[in-house]
């Protein structure tokens, strides 16, 4: 049975706007926590010449996905890999792009930290890691609502929430070295984030718009 997330069809235009400026013009770009995967039908449908790689840790989610690409009939996009970002090894050797949407803040910190690291391990150098999100910019909320979901989100799970910039500028060194580099378009409610290695294990961010 199909899956539906209804923010998707709100946010995945602005998300595509952004992506279209970053990612590659072929090759395989690897999506983890793909829950729905309305947006990689949405983005695999705008760029043919990419071949797009979901993934989820759920069964019930792969099984989803797989039901969408067979309906759309897109053959770019592959059947869904079991996939856990926290993972100590990843079942794919090698992505030109990773993408990320809406997962760290109903995630443990444990999952971020190895979707940077993981995402490492596959990516080349040139390549981007795109993040998707209710992030907070210094501490602080981009709206009253992202405010309220996130008091939600911790009142259910502790170890959930809306990740803040600061918090990734504390990884280990020896995973991950991210600074922003600079910041486009009007006040969103949720925010992406483009990361590249420009040498093993060493990041700049980007980061860019989308609406929730």
């Amino acid at each position: 049975m199909k899956r539906h997330a209804p923010a998707a069809a709100r946010n995945r235009q602005p998300i595509l706007d952004v992506l279209r400026q970053h990612l590659p013009a072929e090759g395989v770009v690897l999506e983890i926590a793909s829950g729905s995967v309305e947006h990689i039908i949405h983005f695999a449908a705008a760029r043919p010449g990419l071949v797009f790689q979901p993934s989820d840790p759920d069964a019930d989610a792969r099984a989803s996905i797989d039901d969408w690409v067979r309906t759309e009939g897109l053959g770019n996009v592959r059947t869904a890999l079991a996939l856990d970002a926290s993972g100590d090894a990843w079942p794919i050797e090698q992505a030109h792009a990773v993408l990320c949407c809406n997962m760290i803040h109903i995630a443990p910190w444990e999952a971020s930290v190895g979707l940077i690291s993981g995402a490492a391990s596959v990516l080349p150098k040139g390549g981007t890691l795109y993040l998707y999100g209710p992030y907070r910019r210094n501490g602080q909320h981009t709206a009253p609502s992202n405010e309220a979901f996130d008091r939600d989100l911790r009142q259910r799970n502790p170890a959930w929430g809306s990740a803040t910039s600061r918090r990734w500028q504390r990884l280990p060194p020896r995973r991950v070295s991210v600074r922003p580099r600079s910041s486009t378009c009007r006040p969103t409610i949720c925010r992406c984030c483009l990361c590249g290695p420009d040498r093993p294990r060493r990041w700049q961010s980007v980061v860019g718009c989308g609406n929730a």
